[in-house]
């Protein structure tokens, strides 16, 4: 099928959405939240950052709308044609495919994982209202392959989609892990197997460990129920390989102590986009420079880009992110081969030395898992 092809399809595909009032309120709810003994991030109602303070207020959100520069995106880019993700790999092989946004399908031998899988036209609870993608999904919901796992970092719209989990659930019934308080709300909506996680905590699932990581962000689907969920990433250790995938984050000291901890990743996807104006965004959004900074600190073999080109968030271009991130690398030496970003619907194979081959054609187990803390905690 076609790129053109297949936005149409896309566009014109029908889609789970809260069918009445009720739903809608019910998204906006969010769950009842984490209930549970304080905790360096956790004070025993809210969860926190514990470097900084990352909350803005209502004002100093109608302040940056007020005063907002707004770079004009496209109303709509087309993607090219690209070929199907692999359909079987070898023994420490992982397939990355970048599927939009945040969105990325992970691939070891025998695991198929999906990042904060968003394939909603807009990230909002409601169909005409926030922001509206501006591309088609890089790979089609229905060409997805067997999904195992699915990561979801934290509850903004853009992350938890629950439109897309709805539809997963019920087409791969996968194994959801995302962060302590989420569970009662996702499972308002059928979803079965729903692990929660809180920082440095640890899911085994068939040859896979999943250890949810830290991140300096904050959670909610409304303004009554701000920071009751826990936000950060997950690294995935699989076929001997780590991958890290940071989730929402602003740049701090967490990702030296990822790295202290858990060990440099072979693979880490980051965040560079939804960065403008900084004086709102810097302590929740990491910007290209600050990304390359933190792929440094984590001392990652390869790091990939995440986080820009398909929802209008924030007020830079729809390119910015790729410039200043070649502006970046450049003032740390850092290579664009160490530093690398996909196109929409591009699938890259990396070998053992993280080196970047074709695409070849993925066998699929099931999944299962049990939770344990991790050793270094």
């Amino acid at each position: 099928m076609d790129t053109l092809a297949r936005s149409r399809t896309f566009r014109s595909r029908p889609r789970y959405r809260p069918a009445s009032v009720r739903e809608v309120l019910r998204s906006l709810a969010g769950g009842p939240g984490h209930r549970g003994a304080p905790s360096d991030h956790f004070d025993g109602r809210l969860f926190f950052n514990p470097d900084a303070t990352v909350g803005r207020s209502f004002w100093d959100f109608l302040r940056w709308r007020r005063t907002a520069q707004t770079k004009q995106w496209p109303e709509w880019v087309e993607n090219r044609a690209r070929p199907a993700p692999p359909a079987s790999l070898d023994h420490g092989q992982i397939a990355l495919t970048f599927i939009n946004h945040i969105t990325f399908l992970i691939q070891f031998r025998g695991l198929n994982v999906l990042t904060d899988p968003v394939y909603s036209q807009r990230v909002s609870p409601l169909r005409r209202i926030g922001p509206k993608r501006v591309r088609a999904p890089g790979l089609a919901f229905d060409e997805l392959p067997p999904i195992h796992l699915v990561l979801v970092t934290h509850n903004h719209y853009d992350h938890l989609d629950i439109d897309t989990l709805v539809r997963l659930e019920e087409a791969h019934h996968p194994c959801f892990v995302t962060g302590l308080g989420n569970r009662a709300f996702l499972q308002q909506f059928q979803l079965q197997r729903v692990h929660e996680l809180d920082w440095w905590q640890s899911l085994e699932a068939a040859g896979a460990s999943i250890t949810m990581t830290p991140a300096q962000h904050w959670s909610g689907r409304s303004g009554r129920n701000r920071n009751r969920t826990l936000w950060g990433g997950f690294m995935v250790r699989a076929a001997g390989r780590r991958v890290l995938f940071a989730g929402d984050t602003g740049y701090s000291v967490h990702f030296r102590d990822i790295q202290r901890r858990l060990g440099p990743p072979a693979i880490a996807l980051l965040p560079i986009g939804a960065y403008e104006p900084r004086w709102f965004m810097a302590p929740q959004h990491m910007n290209p420079e600050e990304a390359v900074r933190a792929h440094l600190d984590l001392e990652a073999r390869l790091s990939i880009g995440t986080h820009f080109g398909c929802f209008q968030l924030t007020d830079e271009g729809i390119d910015d992110p790729l410039i200043e991130l070649a502006a970046a690398r450049q003032r740390h030496n850092v290579s664009p081969e160490l530093f690398q970003v996909l196109e929409t619907g591009e699938t890259r194979l990396f070998q053992a030395g993280e080196s970047a081959q074709p695409a070849i054609q993925v066998g699929t187990t099931g999944i299962e898992g049990t939770h344990r803390s991790d050793p270094a905690r």
